[in-house]
């Protein structure tokens, strides 16, 4: 049911062919990962199908190596009236061993859309206690961030003449 669950954790090993040049795996295999497991809780807290509209911040911490046991933590932070900034941490570690530690973390903004690919409002999630406040806080000083990028990335992304 919609508005319910704002978390998940995806959980799987991490295989011979997420291995990039350097024998750890590839970047390009977190990413996709992150953005399953965004997918995944998006949908999950909207009842609706999500696409990816800005992946940012993406951090990589420490590599991950094949065989390691892979989690993907998701997590809504902020709702708008059809976009959901979901905080994602990838940890990893010896599946034999209960450790895991911090690889991967980010902001990803998913958006909401109906059969004909427009936008559709999302339930409202409010934060109750002082984590998840700062949590929301953190993704609206984040929002007015990306805005100022925008204005200055114009420049470069506008045809020249």
């Amino acid at each position: 049911m919609a508005g319910k669950d704002r978390a998940l954790t995806l959980r799987f090993l991490a295989e011979p062919a997420d291995v990039n040049f350097g024998g750890k795996v590839h970047g390009g295999a977190v990413m996709k990962w992150i953005d399953l497991a965004a997918y995944a809780c998006a949908a999950g807290w909207s009842g609706k199908y999500c696409i990816t509209v800005y992946a940012g911040g993406i951090r990589f911490v420490q590599p991950i190596h094949v065989g390691n046991i892979v989690e993907v933590n998701a997590k809504v932070i902020y709702t708008g009236t059809t976009s959901m900034h979901v905080a994602l941490d990838v940890r990893a570690g010896d599946p034999k061993d209960s450790e895991r530690h911090l690889t991967t973390h980010c902001i990803v903004i998913m958006v909401a859309v109906d059969d004909g690919g427009k936008p559709s409002e999302v339930p409202e999630w409010i934060p109750v206690d002082g984590e998840d406040i700062k949590l929301r806080d953190s993704a609206l000083r984040l929002m007015d961030m990306r805005k100022r990028i925008g204005a200055e990335m114009e420049a470069h992304v506008k045809p020249a003449g």
